[in-house]
């Protein structure tokens, strides 16, 4: 399961950040033993020299302590240190957002899961057999957009330049689809840009507005945003990318991240995010029934069995949230219920491991070997 907002291929040269990076341990408060922390700041270490990001920004928070610290560099050129109040930009987390926002509607009956996309959004090929559920769930068949030529070309061409949801979806829309509406499960970024659109139609408000006053403002998620073009509260970090396997890693910091709209383009903080993580996990926002049908997951062919899909929400060895992935910007933002353990990394790279994958999950999964050895997050490679 790919949960790239961004390209997905393309990013597989390793960024070698410099001998001279500098590794930050900002302090914790309530630490974990000093055995636990010294074991994580070798396993991110090892993790972060292993997979070549420039510097990450973690944060472990449980019954047992918290742990909340900064590694190696912002700024490869200056050598700024990375640091823990940074926004950053965070990919597909957006999609746990905007699905809660479908979520909501759908518990106010405005709208109905399994009603078809087609009953609210015209244009929509196969609409009427799609449903809001199928959409949420990564079933309904359409082609991923950020996967097709026009849209690889387009980028690649002007990665500043501003798109519209339609014009996102017509890249998806001039392609076949994947399989019929519900018999298989492709994570697809064409499927969360419907999802916002509707949540436009239906609340009669923009995604971002209604985001703020019915998400961000009831958890108070006052360092979290839905950017409209580049903007990009500071501080923040430089992001890392390639255009092109094996090309020289380049800045995207202030690109335009309106190409990934409802699907990747919102921006937040470690702090924000340690809220969020156990909220979107145990539906905070949504009756219990609601979350009950939004955490039923989908198996994958290809991926371990202890890994599903639910509605715009995962499950990885038993911890529940999402990650994400946006040139220069990775996320893994997640909750284990039975240790009631919140896990955050955000890193300033998203330039693909020698071996592939996505850096961001091999240091969970180094973390998560230290903190929860019995519930291990592992997407591979």
């Amino acid at each position: 399961m790919s949960t790239m907002a961004a390209l997905p291929r393309g990013y597989r040269r390793l960024f070698a950040a410099g001998a001279t990076a500098l590794l930050l341990t900002i302090g914790c408060a309530a630490p974990p033993a000093s055995a636990t922390a010294a074991e994580l700041d070798t396993a991110i270490t090892a993790a972060m020299q292993a997979t070549g990001v420039p510097g990450v920004i973690v944060g472990v928070w449980s019954p047992r302590g918290d742990y909340v610290r900064a590694f190696r560099v912002a700024d490869t050129a200056t050598g700024a240190p990375m640091q823990t109040d940074f926004y950053s930009r965070i990919g597909s987390e957006t999609k746990t957002f905007t699905i809660t926002a479908v979520l909501q509607l759908a518990d106010q009956r405005r709208i109905g899961l399994d009603d078809p996309i087609g009953r609210y959004l015209d244009g929509v090929p196969g609409g009427d057999a799609i449903t809001v559920r199928q959409l949420a769930g990564m079933r309904s068949g359409l082609a991923n957009y950020t996967e097709t030529q026009g849209f690889r070309d387009a980028i690649t061409a002007d990665p500043h330049r501003e798109y519209y949801p339609a014009e996102l979806l017509g890249f998806a829309f001039a392609e076949p689809p994947v399989f019929p509406p519900g018999e298989g499960l492709q994570y697809s970024n064409t499927n969360t840009i419907l999802l916002g659109l509707l949540v436009e139609k239906i609340s009669g408000m923009r995604l971002g507005d209604y985001l703020r006053e019915n998400v961000l403002a009831p958890l108070r998620l006052s360092h979290t945003s839905f950017p409209s073009g580049t903007e990009f509260p500071a501080p923040h970090a430089q992001g890392y990318t390639e255009l092109a396997d094996d090309g020289p890693p380049i800045t995207a910091t202030d690109w335009n991240t309106s190409w990934s709209w409802s699907a990747g383009a919102m921006i937040s903080t470690l702090a924000d995010l340690h809220t969020w993580a156990p909220a979107v996990a145990t539906g905070a926002l949504l009756s219990p029934e609601m979350q009950r049908q939004r955490l039923q997951t989908v198996h994958e062919d290809g991926l371990p069995p202890d890994v599903g899909y639910g509605l715009g929400i995962f499950t990885v060895g038993g911890w529940i949230g999402h990650n994400g992935s946006i040139p220069g910007y990775q996320t893994v933002v997640v909750y284990q219920p039975d240790t009631r353990t919140t896990l955050v990394i955000l890193t300033n790279s998203d330039i693909s491991p020698p071996g592939g994958g996505e850096a961001s999950s091999a240091l969970a999964e180094a973390i998560t070997t230290v903190i929860t050895p019995e519930h291990v997050y592992h997407l591979g490679p």
